[in-house]
């Protein structure tokens, strides 16, 4: 590294020598770091350890001043009194002797290329007359076989998050092995000069000598290790802001004699946070610096983490209000309907897609000031060390990769290159066909003549009005949606896609009302039978004062009552039924037939859904679905279906807070005993029948006071209906259960769910299951637990992190498409799409498809924007 202060003697031809041997360029002007320039008495330079470039005058050798300057208008600005130049390129080295060496191996090497031979000569020629270059290439000459490594004594190498190191490390090699590939036949590498990384065994061998730190055991450690150190850590979602949940949150922490830090955001925030704690009659100390903490009580603070921890061992709880970013400003989250497309979910090496440029990866978000204004950028890197900064205000453009390729083996576009144009060229012709498949599907659709709704009356506003809760302005618009469908003569094919608790079912009833006051009959099609009885139960509460006759088919109702709803379905003497599969037998019969509604749709296979639109062609159909499976997802995203989204939460719901770790007693019963000391129940869910049992008497062993029911898919219809009763009465403090209750169970009281071998369950399943908590203004939680010592394969591993990660309100959606990202998108028109898909990612594929369809109809598509490119010229 290099020095400069003002005052200080220096040759000025020995400083440029010695920066040209750091790895930096000469140039005319500078305009970007690694660069230098000089003119005269004038030395510019732009470090790469440093913000701005900085301007160097000599008066003789001695230097004058030092000053920064700006990189556009070249003014200068700051005066400082010295600057540090750290090394810009990978290794330092005398030119003389490189372009020696270099000569040696041109006449000796046997399987130079032409090309090849011609880039080295050039090479040779430009170190002889002091033209600069990036040396990087011939690390393998410089430094002959030293690493990174050989300049540490005695390393120690921390590894945490093992799985996620390892797929990283597998991207970076595949797409290190594709530049060197591309570089060869360019003659810019040759087999010795391609050596310039360790490769994966090399660099295992390293990291073999240091620990793994992590409370998420791998399926296996691809190594060995010096020592492993694991622990009991539970991280949770950042604080929304309630006062009501942090209390609760504190409160519990405090009885156990532990200690609770919150991080406020801003210095005023906390302020006002531990004024109001202490009003609240909590005991809090108010800390800027958080060295020297309590070992018990509250302590309040400024800044904030990703996310809040737990580690019980140590009764240590930390709460954080919102992530603080690295220069001090606050990332906001930004609520974006197009949850798919958020660039909040993406982190560093996430694969994306620009509409204009293709595939790169994203690099992070930079500050850069062009003309005087400063704006945010989103990086994206691309092959061959080519860079892309795209302003936040054209996020439309950038979205991230969702489609079949494996992870690590998708290959990065070149910028200014053909590849990309190519690609969307091929992908768009064929689109065109698919568009006009598409169009005349659409059109077949709608040339049936379905029945037109009249609109609302005063029937229908009455029973709008019974409703005992304010509607959010999401469920409004959805209500308005659908009605529109109904009214028109068209039947109606809409997906309404909301998240677990957002108030699908009453906008579903909205539209049943609506369907039942103009005469006509609706069905409820649902997957289980105690969501069958649980709706029911929903409806007569809803609709038991008006004149509407309600049924349900299911194995809870009896044959011959279920003979006589049949009968009087064929009569129309019933106005609406909820049933399981039962309903779509052949000796179900309907006199007038209006709506079909079909829950949880994720649960029916293409056949099942598709036997009643058959049977009944003209008839509307509304389909609900908190995490839709991607066919149906991809047919709402093309155009084929409507799609409605309800994103926004009740006002008074709060996020569950969500546990990953190891099967732990001695945290699964505090975590029972914390709900129950506040009156709530429990869900444990274990999914095997033959040891249920085994599991209940356990748990009635370590908590003798406590009431424990068994539910699973095997009782009798009285034994489980009467279960169900018990539990929504409360007599009942712990249900242990089978995966009988993930869809659509509602026990506002349950606000605590264990889950045993989570890792055996899918993300969607996962989901639902955590959804059954959290039903009320009451803070909720969810353990997902696996073995102990137990090896989690790395999808298991992945699916669990995401359920972590995905704990705020609207996941539902996001969860989705992570699905459609893992088990891609589902044939619409037959497989011949899918490689299409994956060449551009589904989102690009949509956008190609939708301007397709806006060409068949005559309609014009938007001009695409510029960014600013920075392309790697030296490589």
């Amino acid at each position: 590294t290099i020095t400069l202060g003002v005052g200080d003697t220096v040759d000025i031809g020995e400083l440029t020598a010695a920066l040209v041997s750091a790895g930096y360029a000469r140039c005319e002007l500078v305009e970007g770091t690694g660069q230098f320039a000089q003119r005269g008495g004038i030395l510019d330079i732009f470090a790469i350890n440093e913000e701005h470039p900085f301007r160097i005058e000599f008066w003789g050798d001695e230097i004058d001043s030092i000053a920064s300057f700006d990189i556009f208008t070249q003014r200068r600005s700051d005066s400082v009194e010295n600057i540090r130049i750290a090394p810009a390129g990978e290794a330092i080295c005398d030119t003389a002797s490189l372009a020696i060496k270099l000569e040696d191996y041109l006449k000796t090497a046997k399987k130079l290329s032409d090309k090849q031979k011609a880039v080295l000569r050039g090479d040779i020629d430009a170190l002889g007359s002091g033209v600069s270059f990036s040396l990087d290439r011939y690390i393998p000459f410089i430094l002959e076989n030293s690493t990174v490594f050989d300049y540490v004594e005695d390393p120690l190498i921390v590894t945490s998050e093992t799985v996620a190191v390892r797929d990283r490390l597998k991207s970076i090699s595949f797409q290190r092995d594709e530049d060197i590939k591309s570089y060869l036949e360019e003659g810019f590498l040759s087999s010795k000069t391609a050596k310039l990384y360790l490769d994966e065994t090399e660099l295992m061998t390293f990291v073999s000598k240091g620990i793994l730190l992590d409370n998420f055991m791998p399926s296996s450690i691809p190594f060995e290790l010096k020592e492993l150190i694991t622990f009991d850590f539970k991280r949770n979602s950042p604080w929304s802001g309630d006062v009501r949940v942090l209390k609760e949150d504190i409160s519990y922490t405090l009885s156990t004699g532990g200690l609770a830090v919150v991080a406020a955001g801003s210095e005023r925030a906390a302020e006002i946070l531990n004024h109001d704690l202490t009003a609240a009659g909590f005991n809090t100390m108010y800390l800027k610096d958080i060295k020297g903490l309590p070992t018990r009580g509250i302590v309040v603070t400024v800044g904030g983490l990703s996310s809040g921890f737990e580690i019980p061992e140590l009764k240590f709880l930390f709460i954080t209000h919102r992530h603080i970013s690295s220069d001090g400003r606050v990332v906001r989250p930004k609520r974006n309907k197009n949850a798919y497309n958020s660039l909040e979910e993406l982190k560093f090496g996430d694969y994306v897609v620009h509409a204009s440029h293709g595939i790169g990866v994203f690099d992070g978000i930079n500050r850069i000031t062009t003309g005087g204004v400063t704006k945010d950028y989103i990086k994206i890197k691309y092959a061959k060390g080519d860079v892309l900064y795209v302003p936040v205000t054209q996020l439309d453009l950038v979205s991230k990769y969702i489609g079949g390729a494996e992870e690590g083996t998708l290959r990065l576009n070149r910028l200014g290159g053909q590849e990309w144009q190519k690609t969307r060229r091929r992908v768009r012709a064929a689109v065109k066909d698919m568009a006009k498949q598409l169009t005349a599907l659409y059109a077949k659709r709608v040339a049936i003549k379905g029945h037109a709704f009249s609109e609302d009356t005063d029937l229908q506003s009455d029973f709008e009005r019974r409703f005992e809760y304010d509607e959010t302005d999401d469920q409004l618009r959805c209500i308005n949606e659908i009605k529109n469908d109904m009214e028109r003569a068209v039947p109606m094919d809409r997906l309404l896609c909301g998240d677990v608790g957002f108030g699908k079912t009453e906008v579903a009833l909205r539209a049943a009302f609506k369907c039942i006051s103009e005469g006509k009959q609706c069905a409820v099609l649902v997957p289980t039978t105690i969501l069958a009885w649980q709706h029911y139960n929903t409806i007569l509460k809803r609709m038991g004062e008006l004149p509407v006759e309600v049924r349900m088919l299911s194995r809870f109702v009896s044959p011959k009552a279920q003979q006589k709803t049949l009968s009087e379905l064929k009569r129309g003497n019933v106005d609406l039924v909820v049933g399981t599969h039962r309903l779509i037998s052949k000796d179900v019969d309907f006199k007038d037939l209006g709506l079909v509604i079909i829950d949880e749709e994720q649960r029916f296979g293409v056949a099942q859904k598709e036997r009643l639109k058959e049977k009944y062609p003209a008839v509307d159909v509304l389909t609900l679905s908190a995490t839709p499976i991607p066919r149906t997802l991809n047919m709402a995203m093309s155009g084929l279906r409507d799609l409605s989204s309800i994103d926004e939460a009740p006002g008074d719901r709060h996020p569950v807070q969500t546990y990953v770790l190891e099967q732990n007693n001695g945290v699964i019963l505090e975590a029972i005993r914390k709900e129950l000391r506040r009156g709530g129940q429990v869900y444990y869910l274990h999914n095997r029948v033959d040891t249920i049992e085994r599991v209940a008497y356990r748990l009635k062993e370590n908590l003798p006071d406590c009431n424990i029911a068994v539910a699973h898919g095997k009782m009798g219809e009285e034994e489980l209906s009467d279960v169900w009763k018990k539990l929504i009465e409360h007599e009942i403090d712990i249900l242990v259960c089978t995966t009988i209750i993930e869809t659509g169970v509602d026990v506002p009281n349950a606000n605590t769910l264990i889950i045993e071998d989570a890792d055996r369950f899918g993300l969607s399943q996962l989901h639902q299951l955590r959804g059954r908590v959290g039903r009320s203004p009451r803070r909720a939680y969810a353990y997902f637990c696996y073995r102990q010592g137990k090896g989690l394969s790395e999808i298991a591993a992945k699916r669990l992190d995401a359920i972590r990660e995905y704990t705020e309100f609207g996941s539902g959606f996001k969860i989705a498409m992570r699905d459609l990202e893992i088990r891609g998108a589902g044939s619409i028109l037959g497989g011949e799409q899918h490689g299409n898909m994956e060449a551009v990612g589904y989102d690009m594929y949509l956008k190609l498809l939708g301007d397709a369809m806006k060409e068949e109809k005559g309609e014009e598509t938007e001009p695409e924007a510029e960014c600013l490119v920075d392309l790697n010229i030296s490589a």
